[in-house]
């Protein structure tokens, strides 16, 4: 047990916006006094992005602001920092942060929680970071609908026929959940679009799905995986696997199998690692991620919680040397366990060790086309889409976003897309590398030498102020 801190009101710091950092803030809410703690979040947005149905706006069977809720519709007592966090100064106790308007501040905290998330990992693979989409946050799936869009408006006005195959090859990296909902989900956008397109027909359209493992969404098990593959190829979308990219530029991917593909659609999906924020802490990681205890706290940082993607926090129920995956079901548990045990630290009790049981997966596929196993039972089908609808229904954090979520659903089903362009980001790049801004964080001597630099003008400033 340790001794709680108090100078008059603690200040506990959330880094980052999304399940785990949410959740957390959510808990301390529910179980901390007001006059027991400030409550501040760091979010460059303002709501939360519900990420499992990303792929589904991309298809525009959701709208946007369906799946992004609204923070303050969820959080009452926390003061919300709208910037990006560059650092944290583990020594100073101060994390540094980009303001929306381009100014730099010091946050300073008693207890900090960083659930700062994640980002696209691309293997440095040349010409994939200029190249490819990504798909991890709004404005890339808003982009990514554009952008398939305007590649069939572009393909059924080409003359030459080299031009427009390319126009319609699209390929998709990563066999993961992410990446084969969102061939299945486009794949299915591009068909129904030819309707609409007098030069275009359903065989003129090629989608490539490509993973290095050698089988489909290994964690649903060999039965279901197969059963997926199998919908997929049905489709017409032609799976890969055990091959990867080699090279991408602009017009053509290169395979790591030899093939050559025209295109210009390179979705990245294959995996992600830990926001740079992580390396900024100059703290031991594992496989890129903070090492943290079961208790999610930082060794020998009792007033460091990290959780989520950014954390290789210990899988207790899988044992061994296990970490828990980066996975949304993980992310939301751990956020209410570090809440609780965030509150514990301020009062000076013992904390919680963070244990769950998986309680299955669930994979959309586009109309009947779903696979789950939910408490372990493998479904299909019908079956497997109801209770996949379900879990996102029951998933979302509001009453407002499950019923926004379910009349986008009836609505697509019953009036089908107008396949429109909304050109929001027109002119603007919308690869990996302009969207998600990996290069604007610090490196640990960076967030020092921030910090002295700080020290120094208060300490100029001193005697004037006397």
């Amino acid at each position: 047990m340790t001794s709680p801190i108090n100078p008059t009101r603690p200040r506990v710091l959330i880094v980052g916006g999304g399940f785990s950092g949410v959740a957390c803030a959510r808990r301390l809410e529910r179980v901390l006094k007001a006059d027991e703690a400030d409550i501040v979040l760091v979010t460059p947005l303002d709501y939360e992005l519900y990420l499992p149905l990303l792929p589904q706006v991309a298809a525009g069977v959701l709208t946007p602001q369906s799946i992004a809720v609204s923070l303050r519709r969820v959080l009452r007592r926390t003061r919300i920092v709208p910037g990006t966090a560059l650092g944290v100064d583990l020594d100073s106790r101060e994390c540094v942060v980009r303001l929306i308007t381009d100014q730099e501040v010091r946050e300073g905290y008693d207890i900090v929680v960083l659930a700062s998330g994640s980002v696209t990992r691309s293997f440095d693979i040349p010409g994939v970071p200029e190249i490819a989409h990504g798909m991890k946050n709004l404005a890339e799936a808003v982009a990514m609908r554009d952008h398939v869009i305007a590649q069939l408006d572009l393909a059924d006005a080409a003359v030459c026929p080299a031009e427009r195959d390319a126009r319609l090859r699209f390929v998709v990296v990563g066999g993961g959940y992410a990446g084969t909902e969102t061939a299945a989900h486009l794949q299915r956008l591009t068909v129904a679009a030819t309707y609409r397109y007098p030069g275009l027909t359903r065989q003129s359209i090629e989608w490539h799905l490509v993973d290095v493992s050698p089988r489909l969404m290994p964690e649903l098990g060999p039965r279901l995986g197969d059963r997926a593959l199998a919908r997929l190829r049905r489709r017409g979308i032609e799976v890969s696997l055990g091959v990867s990219v080699a090279a991408a530029g602009p017009g053509w991917v290169e395979l790591t199998d030899g093939r050559r593909l025209p295109t210009h659609t390179l979705v990245w999906t294959a995996g992600v690692a830990a926001s740079p924020l992580v390396a900024s802490t100059g703290a031991k990681t594992v496989r890129g991620r903070l090492a943290v205890t079961a208790e999610l706290t930082l060794p020998g940082h009792d007033e460091v919680f990290a959780l989520g993607d950014a954390a290789a926090v210990p899988d207790l129920v899988a044992g061994g040397d296990a970490i828990c995956p980066p996975t949304a079901q993980h992310a939301l548990r751990q956020g209410r366990t570090a809440g609780n045990n965030v509150a514990a630290r301020l009062r000076g009790r013992s904390l919680s060790q963070y244990r769950h049981h998986d309680l299955g997966l669930v994979v959309d596929l586009g109309g009947l086309g779903s696979v789950a196993r939910p408490l372990g039972i493998p479904l299909s089908g019908l079956p497997a889409q109801l209770v996949t609808r379900g879990y996102h229904l029951l998933a979302l954090p509001t009453l407002v976003a499950r019923i926004r979520v379910a009349t986008n659903w009836m609505l697509h089903a019953v009036a089908g897309d107008d396949f429109v362009r909304t050109g929001f980001l027109a002119g603007q790049p919308s690869t990996i590398r302009a969207m998600e801004h990996t290069d604007a964080y610090l490196t640990t001597d960076e967030v020092h030498a921030a910090a002295d630099s700080e020290k120094s003008a208060r300490t100029r400033q001193a005697p004037r102020a006397s």
